[in-house]
């Protein structure tokens, strides 16, 4: 399993992507995130799915980029990606089915070109069709998007800072990886501030943020504790007393 998010906020674009890869029992390290930067624009991609879809896919649409190819705008190189998923389901997907394998494969892509009016945050599908995120619906999940889902609708909207998101985004992958096994450090986080057609890669290990997992722990243990009884003493003043023996 996955665990990519990405926010959009009026400030710019947050994007945080695990970096776990699971095969059966075995476990490796592989980065889901890629990064395409010229003087004319910025964006990203992260994808979950299988493997060897996402490399394939991502090394077709990089030839393109390197033979020439540009776009001004960032549909047009989410249409790009697209088409280049296309391209290996119809090379690919009858084979992997064959093996008892879904072709699938879920992208994330965001930034900013040359003649976008501001940042872009798209969902693309494994079948090519996509949708765009506004500020209306601030982040997307893609992989193991449950757990980490209700600190997000708690605490984010278009008006949050970059700060905030890139906090509250950290919070929602601990969520998820203390529910999950498939999900782990390091993860790698991208930053695109509105206009500066520059994206920022940083990625964090889990001895440089599990002191904020292990405050926020305890930040939660203490909110509930202060959290009043009274409203449960209508149930529990039903429950028998218990018969001494």
């Amino acid at each position: 399993m996955t665990y990519c998010l990405a926010i959009k906020v009026k400030e710019g674009l947050v994007g945080i992507a695990d970096t776990r890869i699971t095969s059966g029992t075995d476990t490796t390290i592989k980065k889901k995130l890629f990064v395409e930067q010229k003087a004319n624009g910025s964006l990203f991609i992260m994808t979950s799915g299988l493997r060897s879809v996402r490399d394939k896919a991502i090394i077709y649409f990089k030839e393109q980029i390197d033979q020439g190819a540009e776009y001004n705008k960032l549909y047009k190189a989410v249409n790009a990606f697209g088409e280049q998923v296309r391209r290996v389901a119809e090379e690919d997907k009858a084979a992997l089915e064959k093996s008892g394998f879904k072709f699938n494969l879920t992208t994330i892509i965001g930034g900013q070109l040359k003649d976008d009016d501001e940042h872009k945050l798209f969902q693309l599908y494994p079948e090519g069709n996509w949708v765009e995120l506004d500020q209306g619906s601030p982040f997307v999940i893609i992989g193991n998007s449950g757990p980490g889902k209700p600190i997000l609708n708690r605490t984010l909207d278009g008006n949050s800072s970059m700060e905030l998101a890139l906090k509250t985004g950290f919070l929602s992958f601990d969520s998820t990886r203390m529910s999950s096994n498939d999900v782990e450090f390091p993860i790698d986080v991208v930053l695109y501030r509105k206009d500066s057609f520059d994206i920022i890669e940083h990625r964090f290990e889990k001895k440089d943020l599990e002191y904020i997992s292990a405050q926020w722990a305890e930040e939660l243990k203490t909110a509930l504790l202060n959290i009043p009884d009274d409203w449960m003493n209508a149930a529990f003043s039903k429950v028998p007393v218990a018969k001494d023996c």
